[in-house]
């Protein structure tokens, strides 16, 4: 496990060849680590170990596979929230308000993720638990069976435009850095709620503060920004139609996470290849 003292991480790591910790913390003491072969981060996102001039001599493996069921539960609550009504059903309640207005439900409504690797499908799955129809923006892929429709590259407006939530997934590389731009939050239908809880780099968050105040969507739900912790002076703090959750959709769980350390341990010792290695390149 990294130490929180780098400098104490640093005395020890002469002899260091496997590390488990926080990214943030690993890239303190990377360069005391000479003879190191295999890093397991704790995050799904690596961000602060890539970049110009990281090093990139050493395995790599990344936190996947396990935060599916708690960004279900974060962004099923969220869209369960809005269609039930629940923040104005509380407003009435303070206020000594009988509130008959009908709800509405997920069943029947279209949910768009951006990108479905482990997490997104996990979504996908729960969406079709509450039988939503489920559409997916990816790079290639297609092994996800509970995505009904795919698209790829130049079709991005098109996935977005009959949408009536759409969740982003995407890590933070500069292919995905302000992907959420003014271009797709106009070619949402104006229904539509966004959630992001891939990475902050992905949004545009002028654009998307524009949008809100504008009416221009049903709202937002935003657990990561480009700047954590978000400044007391961010737009976000007064606009209009926007949750937000400090960065806690999905924690990091140690037993979660120890244990896939353990699996990628016995797969080292058995020389086959590890789980959820992250390509420098791609950033993911």
């Amino acid at each position: 496990m990294a130490s929180s003292n780098p400098e104490e991480a640093r005395s020890r790591g002469a002899d260091c060849d496997l590390l488990f910790g926080e990214p943030g913390l690993i890239r303190e003491v990377l360069g005391a680590l000479p003879r190191l072969i295999w890093v397991q981060a704790t995050w799904a996102g690596v961000e602060p170990l890539l970049g110009p001039g990281a090093r990139r001599d050493y395995l790599l493996t990344n936190a996947r596979g396990v935060f599916g069921g708690l960004m279900s539960e974060y962004v099923f609550a969220y869209l369960l929230l809005h269609e039930r009504r629940i923040l104005e059903r509380y407003q009435a309640q303070q206020e000594h308000r009988w509130d008959p207005a009908e709800t509405g439900m997920l069943r029947g409504k279209r949910i768009g993720l951006l990108g479905v690797g482990s997490i997104g499908s996990e979504l996908a799955r729960t969406a079709k638990h509450f039988g939503m129809t489920v559409a997916g923006y990816t790079r290639t892929s297609e092994t996800c069976p509970d995505v009904d429709a795919y698209f790829h590259g130049p079709s991005l407006r098109e996935f977005a435009s009959s949408l009536d939530y759409l969740v982003s997934l995407l890590p933070g590389t500069p292919e995905t850095r302000h992907l959420v731009d003014a271009s797709l939050l106009a070619a949402l239908p104006p229904r539509a709620v966004f959630i992001n809880v891939g990475r902050g780099s992905a949004v545009d968050e002028k654009a998307l503060a524009e949008a809100l105040k504008g009416r221009k969507l049903g709202g937002a739900v935003l657990d990561v920004f480009e700047q954590e912790p978000l400044p007391p002076e961010h737009v976000f703090w007064s606009t209009p139609h926007l949750l937000i959750s400090s960065h806690t959709a999905a924690p990091s769980f140690v037993k979660d996470v120890a244990q896939l350390f353990i699996e990628n341990y016995r797969l080292l010792l058995e020389g086959k290849p590890l789980k959820y290695q992250v390509d420098f390149e791609r950033g993911y």
